[in-house]
């Protein structure tokens, strides 16, 4: 669930870079892609497709999540699928993903969500930055970037309020803490596939991150409404994160940092 925010909605539908998009280059490398995946068949063919096409030297794990309809038939002999016994939440699919990537030595991991509302024609960038910037989280923002999808009204606040206090708390500029759009270095790696949140892991990790006295950095994405299905996270809900998400950065900051 972790920017100007005082940008307006635009129109919904799929975000276009406004940029030709690049491929990013050939590396040494290695790039794992997560897509966590809860009941999202109806938007995961299209999805691995586009990855395939627009990153083909990144490999991609889908982790189903305790999905009831036919997530893990919809996307068999298109990505390797990890199915879990039962719905754990985006938290522990992601740390799953991650303990992979740690597993198998990968350079970077990157967060795609199954939605559809990460372009994979964005992706690209996030690793440039990534490999650039020497970064070990590189979170998308979508409020760095003009036009795509910001999210209701009542989540933009709730956002604007955890950008604060993490701006404050990183001493980096953070405008769009609940973006799961997001790259890990091979540092970050090793400390979320340890230690995860479950309830708030977007914002938790980037405490986590910093307190490791690894860098953080954000780039601009364009992210689009997602492809089927809807949020589980209505108003009334998003009103009990916004009471919430305040006391789990607190109880991270009392928390022992971990050891890089």
């Amino acid at each position: 669930m972790p920017q100007g925010q005082s940008t307006p909605d635009a129109a919904t539908g799929p975000a276009k870079s406004c940029l030709p998009f690049r491929r990013p280059p050939v590396a040494k490398d290695r790039v794992l892609i997560i897509v966590p995946a809860y009941n999202e068949a109806g938007a995961l063919p299209a999805l691995l497709e586009s990855l395939s096409t627009l990153c083909p030297e990144c490999d991609v794990v889908v982790i189903d999540d305790g999905s009831t309809d036919n997530t893990r038939q919809s996307v068999s002999g298109t990505a390797r699928v990890v199915s879990l016994p039962c719905n754990v939440g985006i938290g522990g699919a992601v740390q799953t993903g991650l303990q992979i990537a740690l597993k198998e030595n990968y350079d970077y991991a990157v967060q795609v969500d199954g939605d559809g509302q990460h372009p994979p024609e964005e992706l690209g960038k996030l690793l440039r930055v990534a490999r650039d910037s020497d970064s070990d989280l590189v979170v998308g923002s979508r409020f760095r970037a003009a036009g795509g999808f910001k999210s209701t009204a009542v989540r933009r606040i709730g956002i604007r309020l955890f950008a604060w206090m993490l701006s404050h708390i990183c001493g980096t500029p953070i405008t769009d803490p609940t973006s799961g759009f997001r790259v890990m270095s091979r540092r970050a790696i090793a400390i979320l596939a340890k230690r995860y949140s479950e309830d708030f892991p977007e914002v938790e990790a980037i405490v986590q991150v910093r307190r490791a006295g690894l860098r953080i950095t954000e780039a601009p994405v364009r992210m689009a409404e997602r492809v089927t299905g809807k949020s589980s996270i209505g108003s009334v809900k998003s009103l009990l994160y916004m009471l919430k998400v305040p006391l789990a950065i607190l109880m991270s900051l009392l928390r022992k940092p971990e050891e890089t």
